[in-house]
């Protein structure tokens, strides 16, 4: 589709999706990081990969193995 358009089409385009970003409200990485830190901890309770699934709860688990004859 970018093949298609003009350079000024394509300029444009740049352009507009340009305005749209500069109005994402922005935050400083140092106050993101801190919350994303307290999140994942307070999070981690609930983690099934850092605390285990429990066997009878577990979809995944053998219910059998195979051998070979």
């Amino acid at each position: 589709m970018a093949q298609e358009l003009s350079e000024k089409e394509l300029l444009k385009m740049e352009v507009e999706q340009l305005r749209k970003e500069v109005k994402n409200p922005r935050s400083p990485i140092s106050k993101t990081a801190k919350e994303i830190k307290d999140y994942v901890e307070a999070e981690a309770g609930n983690d099934p990969l850092l605390k285990g699934i429990p066997e009878d709860k577990n979809p995944f688990k053998e219910k059998g193995g195979c051998t070979l004859s």
